[in-house]
């Protein structure tokens, strides 16, 4: 697990204890060496995260779409940014790259990119991580959705698994070694094969 893909937001949020919580991440992700892939941002959350994971002497690699680079947000001082034409290319990059995925809190932008890659663990087409690091209960509302969903049948109860979550970085990260996916849901009958 070297390479860890996290979505926030780029603004700070309605509390302190948002940018607290990407600052702890950020050092716990340098104590275990690990590299982090984001969207390049200099701002809010993602600003927050690069910059500690910097300050510690960690390794950063940003993934930016080129219409958000020359608006002059990009971060300046990461150790890469990778420049891509869209928004589709920026996810696909830092699927490629990740070893693992989280989401911070974070607005539309965060939750599209976290239930896509949600979806593609759903869908078998990766077996990586995916942590919700649940930073002042942000993601509360969110798990109940998961239950919901799941109550409501358009869940199945195994792929509950795959959201891991926890407000502690290094209990989360401790959940990515352990993680297995779920098996893949097919819809082949025993009277289709035949």
């Amino acid at each position: 697990m070297k390479k860890i893909a996290v979505f926030c937001g780029s603004s700070p949020g309605a509390s302190e204890a948002y940018i607290e919580g990407a600052k702890k991440l950020g050092k716990e992700m340098v104590k275990r060496g690990m590299t982090l892939v984001y969207g390049g941002a200099s701002v809010g959350m993602m600003g927050a995260l690069a910059d500690t994971i910097l300050e510690e002497g960690g390794h950063v690699i940003g993934v930016m779409p080129d219409f958000l680079e020359k608006r002059e947000i990009a971060h300046k001082d990461l150790t890469e940014l990778i420049v891509v034409g869209s928004m589709h290319e920026r996810k696909t990059k830092m699927s490629d790259l990740a070893d693992g995925f989280i989401a911070l809190p974070g607005g539309p932008g965060t939750m599209e990119e976290y239930f896509e890659i949600f979806t593609w663990a759903q869908l078998g087409l990766h077996q990586k991580p995916c942590g919700l690091l649940n930073v002042n209960r942000y993601f509360n509302p969110l798990l109940s959705l998961f239950n919901h969903m799941t109550n409501e049948q358009f869940l199945n109860e195994k792929d509950l698994s795959i959201a891991l979550s926890d407000p502690n970085p290094s209990r989360l990260l401790d959940q990515f070694y352990s993680y297995e996916p779920p098996k893949v849901k097919t819809y082949i009958t025993s009277k289709d094969e035949t």
